[in-house]
């Protein structure tokens, strides 16, 4: 091809928007532009109903903590009184379900359910016990349980989820339930001393702190009971080293707890001889911690001749 006899033509642009233009550098935003932009604040939820006696179990996965609950809730409103949702709170329909399902439950002798991750199972009750003295008078408890895998967050300086920090956080009177099993003891000694630092970094002094060290699942020993205290001191000592330390060194309570003859059957475990007596122990201390009188207190002279007359 000759392009000798060829005209060479300009390149033309018919649509003025298809025109070349030269490149462009301006910046995106003005120089005394505000870009600054915000950390996200993560909202703390707020607890409401708060004239109330607040119960916070701690505990690993399968401690035990659900049964030592149902359990205590059971002996409360069977043996020494009524236990009752209080009206007027948030779930008293949710605490109605729960407390039946829970009492139907270990009726038939049936475990409770494990409890949902990030979330606090929040019971709220009027507890009226039996007993007609005036120092022993109907009391509020609202019971706060959570699931055993929220509490490894915390381990080596982790943090807790938003809605179990809420109340560990909140000016509220908490009583600490820490649960820890027969045969996970001694791998829970570390957790157990990560969660009393936590309560230390939140403000709570542990020597004035009202709490307690249960050891669930004691029927694993081969014994329904602690025949001497002695026996319950060498395990605490020998399996949980540190947390012993700390109970002794802070003045803090510890106990024992079994729900009964536990059989395996097909991989699922039900109560065949249900046994109250821990409940009932852990039950009674718990209301003198709160009331600073047992449930067993015989009144006054003038109390006890009057319901002397009465009987």
């Amino acid at each position: 091809m000759n392009i000798d006899n060829e005209e060479l033509k300009p390149l033309s642009f018919e649509n003025e928007e298809e025109q070349l233009k030269p490149l462009a550098f301006e910046p995106n935003h003005k120089d005394n532009e505000d870009n600054y932009i915000p950390i996200s604040q993560l909202s703390t939820p707020e607890i409401k109903n708060k004239e109330s006696n607040f119960i916070f179990f701690f505990g690993t996965a399968d401690s035990g903590k659900s049964v030592i609950l149902s359990s205590m809730l059971y002996y409360l409103s069977s043996q020494v009184g009524v236990l009752r949702p209080k009206q007027g709170t948030p779930n008293t329909k949710e605490a109605q379900v729960l407390l039946s399902d829970f009492f139907e439950n270990i009726r038939q002798g049936i475990l409770p359910n494990r409890t949902t991750r990030d979330q606090v199972t929040r019971l709220d009750f009027l507890f009226e016990p039996n007993n007609k003295s005036k120092k022993i008078p109907p009391i509020n408890l609202t019971f706060l349980e959570t699931s055993g895998e929220n509490h490894n967050d915390i381990r080596r300086g982790g943090s807790y989820h938003n809605s179990i920090a809420a109340y560990l956080n909140a000016d509220i009177p908490l009583t600490f339930i820490i649960v820890t099993s027969y045969e996970k003891a001694h791998k829970d000694d570390t957790i157990i001393n990560e969660f009393l630092d936590e309560l230390e970094r939140k403000g709570k002094n542990l020597k004035l702190v009202n709490a307690i060290l249960v050891i669930s699942k004691w029927d694993k020993s081969g014994k329904m009971i602690v025949t001497n205290e002695e026996d319950l001191n060498n395990f605490i000592n020998e399996r949980l080293s540190r947390t012993s330390q700390r109970i002794d060194t802070y003045g803090l309570t510890k106990t024992y707890y079994t729900i009964g003859n536990i059989q395996n059957s097909n991989g699922v475990e039900k109560i065949t001889e249900l046994n109250l007596s821990t409940a009932e122990i852990l039950s009674k201390w718990l209301y003198q911690s709160i009331v600073g009188y047992s449930l067993d207190y015989e009144g006054t002279f003038w109390e006890r001749l009057k319901f002397g007359f009465r009987n």
